[in-house]
């Protein structure tokens, strides 16, 4: 580890989380971020190739060339394909897995907490029946079907989900995805060693690979959780590291497949887990929410007020979430589980499992979540952790921060429950723009990096500057761990907005930035976007949104913006993808996508200059609707 471990850690927009990390005994990724500093050009650029055994090779003005004759559009776009195809990877395998424990909780007649959600999907999917468990499983397998239809079978869920002029464009283009995972498949293959060279037909698969992201692996998603754990609920919630209440054996909890440990969730408050708990010397167990899951647990932590305790933090924040010393075990179960936690874990004695192989930790404990046997497995689970708890409580040193944060912050924001607080109708909201009240609403939404100015600083400075400009914030993802923690969710963050935008706030009691929740939620988004679209009679590249990903950071974010280009929304980054090095994928993304679908890609790491180009753009918007 690092022996000057406060020297140089980076940048937060969270400055009393810098302070904690700057002060801690040992590494953290926000002391690496220095000795990393030093960036490949070609790499940045998207121009280096190590397909084959001839390379890597790089493309410069003097060899402009691969040896095999790649040049750097097509080696860029290779590049860019593959990673798209891996980030849909990601978020169908969350899918698959969410709507099979859907499928298998129907068959044997478990619970089922959001029928709301259950009656809608299968409204949308034409299914009809009485039994919610004959249609929780009819819906489950409609989703199971189209993921598994080959790539040159076309999904059939698309255009029952899509707004009908997005779908018809998209059919126009021919950017209609086949079955999800065939899309996967076929993205990685024609991305391989000497087989396409056309550009163009790849991010055409980019396209299709967005579209198949956003409406199963985003949207469907969040709907099929709702199903099995109930919708989100508005409430006010304690965030940052004073949830960590050492009385308790806690639970930090990563990744985003929510539905793994839904029976875990309810063990954990029962009396035998309790005692458990108790005979070790705790009061009980407590989940403490970190990374998008954790989002997830607190959008909908009305119905879990007994074992949840708050959200902690984003991806970039769990190594100081374990440094606490507060947290007892670790569970797994996706990505944003970063490998840097598994040196604190070893060293505070922090029991780590996972409950899925692709997020597997070293010195992990795997344990594989099996549906069948959910309430053994869950059982064996507690009595590990108790176990841990009683050897490391006691003999490992607490490092609490119980000031971080705050305890009003405004959770459980979706388009189900944002459209029933506005009175179960948009036309308020609706009117709140055309008056110019809201200027418009930017989504900024997706991850957390160390490098755009530090951790969550662009995402942070950028908000503050769009809600000055009475632009409404939605967020989802880690970048809204960071916007929570820095107060930007609590009710008196009102006064940060512009005069107008402060005074819709204040009146309704609410602030100017809406957390939806994880990254997943980023398919709620689109929701709130269609529905207002219809409601207007326009389509959605008419609308006065825009989206910032401003902080991105992993490949299931390329998958995500390439949804928000496919849907036809401008779409700022405050990092340039991998892609700068080829003038006609620049050229696409930036310019030729707005004849194309409507969206564009904005590059800008200034906030304020980011936020003026924002705005920009949706005062074209609200002209072109004359409002």
């Amino acid at each position: 580890m690092n022996q000057c471990f406060g020297c140089s850690t980076c940048k937060s927009a969270d400055k009393p989380l810098e302070g904690f990390i700057a002060d801690l005994p040992m590494e953290t990724s926000h002391h690496r971020v220095e000795g990393q500093s030093a960036k490949c050009g070609f790499g940045l650029q998207g121009v280096c190739c190590r397909l084959c055994s001839n390379g890597p090779c790089r493309i410069t003005p003097k060899a402009p060339r691969g040896i095999c004759g790649a040049t750097a559009d097509v080696i860029v776009t290779r590049n860019f394909l593959r990673a798209v195809a891996s980030g849909s990877g990601c978020y169908i395998h969350i899918v698959e897995n969410t709507a099979l424990n859907v499928l298998k909780t129907a068959q044997a007649k478990g619970e089922l907490k959001g029928l709301n959600a259950l009656n809608y999907l299968a409204d949308e999917m034409g299914i009809v029946c009485d039994d919610i468990y004959e249609k929780a499983e009819k819906v489950a397998r409609k989703v199971l079907d189209d993921l598994y239809k080959p790539e040159y079978e076309k999904m059939e869920l698309v255009e029952k989900l899509a707004y009908a002029p997005r779908f018809q464009r998209w059919k126009e283009l021919g950017i209609l995805p086949g079955g999800a995972k065939g899309e996967v498949f076929h993205g990685v293959v024609k991305c391989s060693t000497n087989l396409n060279s056309d550009p163009v037909d790849m991010l055409t698969d980019c396209l299709k690979l967005g579209i198949s992201t956003g409406l199963y692996g985003l949207t469907l998603t969040n709907l099929l959780n709702d199903i099995l754990l109930g919708e989100p609920e508005i409430r006010m919630a304690p965030v940052g590291l004073r949830v960590i209440d050492p009385e308790y054996i806690n639970i930090m909890i990563t990744g985003h497949q929510h539905t793994i440990f839904v029976d875990l969730q309810e063990k954990l408050k029962s009396p035998e887990a309790v005692a458990k708990a108790q005979a070790a010397g705790a009061k009980g167990f407590k989940l403490v929410g970190c990374t998008c899951v954790g989002q997830d647990l607190q959008l909908r932590g009305a119905h879990y007020t007994e074992v949840f305790e708050g959200h902690a933090g984003n991806n970039y924040t769990s190594e100081a979430v374990l440094a606490t010393g507060g947290i007892d075990a670790v569970l797994s179960e996706f990505n944003c589980t970063l490998p840097g936690i598994e040196p604190i874990c070893d060293e505070l004695k922090i029991k780590q499992i996972c409950l899925d192989d692709v997020a597997k930790k070293a010195n992990a404990k795997m344990m594989p979540f099996d549906f069948d046997r959910r309430e053994e497995q869950s059982m064996e689970i507690i009595d590990e952790i108790v176990e841990a708890y009683k050897a490391r409580r006691g003999n490992v040193p607490m490092n609490l921060f119980p000031e971080h944060g705050n305890d009003d912050t405004l959770t459980g924001v979706s388009e189900v429950s944002l459209k029933k607080f506005l009175g179960d109708t948009w036309k308020p909201l609706i009117d709140l723009i055309v008056s110019g009240d809201i200027k418009g609403i930017a989504g900024v939404v997706g991850c957390s990096n160390l490098t755009a100015g530090g951790h969550d600083v662009l995402s942070v400075e950028l908000t503050k500057e769009l809600i000055a400009k009475d632009i409404l914030v939605l967020t989802a993802g880690c970048s809204s761990g960071g916007l929570e923690n820095c107060g930007l969710m609590e009710p008196s963050a009102a006064k940060l907005a512009g005069p107008k935008l402060r005074a819709v706030c204040e009146k309704l009691g609410i602030p100017p930035v809406l957390n939806f929740g994880p990254c997943l939620a980023i398919g709620r988004l689109e929701i709130v976007a269609t529905e207002l679209a219809k409601e207007i009679g326009v389509d959605l590249p008419q609308l006065p949104l825009v989206l910032s990903a401003a902080q991105w950071l992993e490949e299931q974010a390329l998958a995500d913006g390439c949804f928000g280009l496919a849907l036809g929304l401008p779409l700022h980054l405050g990092l340039p993808p991998f892609v700068t090095g080829s003038k006609l994928v620049t050229k696409v993304l930036t310019e030729d996508m707005k004849q194309l679908t409507g969206g564009q890609v904005i590059i800008n790491g200034d906030a304020k200059e980011s936020a003026d180009i924002l705005e920009k753009i949706i005062m074209e918007k609200r002209a072109g609707l004359n409002i």
